[in-house]
């Protein structure tokens, strides 16, 4: 196999991406696949001063694009044979632009295109999008002080921006079902890659 095979996700807050990967990872690593997680962005992102959430700027989605970008190549270097990105380049843009909806202000056009030309020159490079989808019926974690109209601006966004393209991907719903397939079939596609 001459590249890893990487696996991205995107959506909005508390809708499983984290854990739709942790458990990704756990079955490849059952079978042996060396793998790598990106993680942490966001809060790597605050950690170092840039805003987050419905404050996220064009700095902080630059960050987080670039960043997760040297993560991947780091795991590749380190001998991942599958990486997991725990926020897909689309990702930030959608919290970007559900950010400045929430404030209301408008991103001057050449910084959008910029900073959209940025994650679509990373898109060829997974091999599966997987796109979470909000279902508000889901309670959210009570310890994140979430507000639930950023929460579906950035889902809202998300989607959008998927189909604009349009970019492939696979939605992921919070049904059992919906979880169970996407990572059957994310075993499928890195099991037969691997062994090729």
């Amino acid at each position: 196999m001459n590249k890893p095979i990487r696996i991205g996700v995107l959506g909005t807050h508390s809708t499983g991406k984290t854990t739709l990967l942790k458990r990704i990872e756990m079955e490849l690593r059952g079978h042996g696949i060396p793998v790598a997680r990106t993680v942490r962005l966001a809060k790597r992102a605050a950690a170092i001063g840039l805003p987050k959430m419905h404050q996220h700027t064009a700095a902080s989605t630059e960050w987080i694009i670039t960043q997760g970008i040297a993560d991947e190549i780091a795991a590749a270097a380190q001998g991942a044979e599958v990486i997991l990105a725990d926020r897909a380049p689309l990702d930030a843009i959608a919290y970007l632009h559900a950010a400045i909806e929430y404030r209301g202000e408008h991103l001057h056009q050449l910084e959008r295109e910029r900073l959209r030309l940025l994650a679509a020159t990373q898109l060829p490079k997974y091999d599966l999008l997987l796109a979470t989808v909000l279902d508000p019926d889901v309670p959210v974690d009570q310890s994140h002080d979430y507000d639930p109209h950023y929460r579906q601006l950035v889902d809202r966004h998300v989607h959008g921006l998927l189909a604009d393209d349009p970019v492939p991907h696979t939605r992921v719903t919070s049904s059992p079902a919906s979880q169970a397939n996407v990572i059957e079939q994310a075993l499928r596609l890195c099991l037969q890659e691997t062994a090729a």
